[in-house]
């Protein structure tokens, strides 16, 4: 079997190469055609870059502890409510299939998927506002989560192409790439549909009070609301060639992402969580500076924590 192997790896990159030139479209990445990485490495005979990096982030010590981390819901009782690990995963499905239909590169966009919320710190949107505030108090500096996974991305030396998808998921900067700009859209898509179907469990709203004009257009369940947004970005993005939605259904989904801000995210609910959140950030945070550690060490530190570690750490102090 060894001389089988040896014959499979050594015929795996122009094999990979003829069928991507073939069946990618002219906008996709091609996998041999990467930018490379912060240090120079040799490259696996029987995996493209791309399949690597899915591999080292899926592997490592940051995405598994996205299981521990909850996206709007402090270390809730029930076993149904999503995770960062939950989300990524959501993400990551809704991008490939957005990926494939396109004709882009599905092992790119999944790497982009995979790692695009490693840096996220505990207790969501909430721990990521309190870390920024106390080192940008302390240290002069901030905190965004995208940027901390950029770093554990430049740790795994991940491609350039991942790299920049994971940095740009969010915030001003456009992605590079097709792949980027798929996880960059797909990212919001899974997220408003997911945290409703949370709040709905929780019982935060009902179904009855999501706006009705929106629900209309995009559907009344979770899953027609991302079939009809999908079906909708793969059809823009094909007349446009570029990653798109259409005025129509773009707009409808930032009305339901508004209506989820105002009655979810910052709602009354939420005061209550977000206090719990800051004043759990602040007091490991506080302890961490008391005795000495640099500011790298906690920023990593303090955004690696899952919710349950942070609350027990905290209350240990």
């Amino acid at each position: 079997m060894p001389e089988l192997a040896g014959r499979v790896a050594d015929a795996f990159e122009a094999r990979i190469r003829a069928l991507e030139e073939q069946a990618l479209s002219p906008l996709a990445v091609r996998s041999y055609e990467t930018r490379g990485r912060v240090r120079d490495e040799t490259e696996s005979t029987v995996r493209t870059p791309f399949q690597r990096d899915r591999v080292r982030i899926v592997h490592s010590k940051p995405f598994r502890r996205l299981k521990g981390k909850t996206q709007v819901f402090i270390d809730p009782a029930g076993d149904h409510y999503r995770t960062r690990m939950t989300h990524t995963l959501e993400t990551t499905g809704i991008a490939r299939v957005v990926a494939r239909a396109l004709r882009l590169n599905e092992d790119l966009t999944e790497a982009i998927g995979l790692g695009h919320d490693t840096g996220h710190p505990p207790f969501g949107h909430a721990g990521e506002e309190q870390l920024d505030a106390c080192l940008a108090a302390r240290f002069g500096t901030g905190f965004r989560h995208n940027e901390q996974s950029l770093r554990i991305a430049q740790e795994l030396n991940l491609t350039a192409e991942v790299c920049d998808g994971v940095l740009t998921h969010t915030g001003d900067r456009e992605p590079r790439t097709l792949e980027g700009k798929i996880v960059r859209l797909v990212d919001r898509v899974a997220y408003i549909n997911h945290d409703i179907d949370d709040a709905i469990r929780y019982g935060l709203i009902e179904l009855g009070e999501l706006p009705s004009a929106e629900l209309e257009l995009l559907g009344e369940t979770g899953p027609t609301r991302i079939d009809t947004l999908v079906h909708d970005l793969i059809e823009s993005s094909e007349r446009a060639g570029d990653i798109v939605q259409s005025e129509d259904v773009g707009t409808a989904m930032l009305a339901l992402r508004s209506f989820m801000f105002e009655r979810v995210y910052l709602g009354e609910h939420a005061r209550g969580e977000h206090d719990r959140a800051h004043a759990t950030i602040a007091a490991i945070f506080e302890h961490l500076v008391a005795r000495g550690d640099p500011e790298e060490e906690i920023r990593a530190f303090v955004s690696g924590m899952t919710d349950r570690f942070a609350l027990s750490y905290a209350e240990r102090l």
